[in-house]
């Protein structure tokens, strides 16, 4: 069974690319609900609210099922939305445009302890002859990555093992939030990368009818 992660964003569009992004997730969720064999399951897993009530700036969701990868390419891209602003009925732009594309979940950073090789050295520096003389410092060593650091302050080494392994700990912490939120800030801002000329689908906004779409086998190639 394949697990597939989507983003929908209305990017930095107006409100407009917000209530579009609504309207998408809707088309999405009601399109596998009607699947014939009904072997994709969808669910909604975060959302950002815009200004309007209802809108939303961005959407996660999960799709799983033997189907889920084929289905999902064919909502990857651009999906345009046709119709008359309700929030500025005498504006002329009629085209409003959303990002459909995958969105990658970033790993997990438990560090087994089987992979972590520990190093003694001397500690040097301040600290008087008992510190320089006895290996208390360590150095954690991430075995399938080589990022290390080093732990040294304290005079006994089983203190400085155990701040090691925290800082290692902490680095990849930092690195899966760091990751996290590029991904979120991806998911929030793709709206420059929107190929407005190219749309894979297109829907007509008073009647949520699909005017065109992008081959569902080409997702099969």
């Amino acid at each position: 069974m394949n697990t597939i992660f989507l983003s929908i964003s209305a990017g930095k569009g107006p409100e407009e690319c917000a209530h579009a992004a609504s309207l998408t997730v809707k088309a999405l969720l009601e399109e596998i609900q009607n699947l014939p064999e009904k072997n994709i399951k969808a669910e909604l897993i975060e959302s950002e609210p815009a200004q309007i009530k209802g809108n939303i700036r961005s959407a996660l969701l999960v799709l799983e099922g033997n189907e889920a990868e084929s289905f999902s390419l064919s909502w990857v891209g651009v999906i345009q939305w046709i119709w008359q602003s309700a929030y500025r009925p005498h504006h002329k732009r009629k085209n409003w445009f959303v990002g459909v594309k995958p969105y990658c979940v970033p790993e997990q950073s438990e560090l087994p302890v089987s992979d972590i090789r520990f190093e003694t050295a001397r500690a040097g520096g301040p600290g008087g002859q008992h510190v320089n003389k006895t290996e208390t410092a360590v150095r954690a060593v991430h075995i399938p990555t080589g990022k290390c650091v080093v732990a040294r302050g304290e005079r006994s080494q089983l203190i400085n093992k155990k701040l090691a392994l925290a800082r290692l700990m902490a680095l990849f912490a930092d690195e899966k939030a760091a990751k996290e939120k590029q991904n979120r800030s991806e998911l929030r801002h793709t709206h420059w990368e929107l190929e407005r000329g190219n749309p894979v689908r297109v829907y007509d906004g008073e009647t949520l009818r699909l005017i065109k779409r992008r081959d569902y086998d080409k997702g099969k190639r």
